[in-house]
């Protein structure tokens, strides 16, 4: 299960007591907002995309999206998310649950600007139902991301 992964992961770190898990869907944005009683923005969502033969995760505010020109600018092609059956094979964990913990080797990770203006966020761990609160230099710290990018755009 995908979510163990992310918890042996932060327990290697010192924080897998930190995950929260839930009696209810945390899958969406508003979902996870609602279950953690805060505002969309700080739900760090983790979009996936193809980038040539790459799998390329962007960890984003949950009340953006992201900006096709923007996003062409920086990777160089069209965006073209993983389909809801390739994550879990690609990535490590499925859709709903997809982080930027615990993924696959090869997977590349960015983080998206749109998450600085939040002291903390909440990207999920692995599942359905779970979150972890982290502040943006932890996020920059347990993701293993290469670069920061600016590919969103408020909705």
């Amino acid at each position: 299960m995908s979510i163990e992964k992310v918890r042996e992961y932060f327990n290697s770190k010192g924080i897998a007591d930190h995950i929260r898990e839930f009696d209810v869907s945390s899958a969406t944005v508003a979902l996870a907002a609602k279950a953690l009683g805060c505002e969309e923005g700080r739900i760090a969502k983790t979009l996936s995309f193809h980038v040539g033969d790459r799998v390329v995760l962007i960890v984003s505010a949950g009340d953006v999206k992201i900006d096709n020109q923007k996003y062409k600018a920086q990777f160089g092609t069209k965006a073209k998310m993983l389909s809801f059956d390739e994550a879990p094979t690609l990535i490590g964990h499925a859709v709903g649950g997809v982080c930027p913990f615990a993924v696959n080797n090869g997977v590349e990770v960015y983080l998206d600007e749109s998450l600085k203006r939040f002291k903390t966020v909440y990207p999920a761990c692995g599942s359905s139902n779970s979150a972890i609160e982290l502040t943006i230099n932890e996020l920059e710290q347990y993701s293993d991301f290469i670069t920061w990018v600016d590919v969103c755009k408020t909705v």
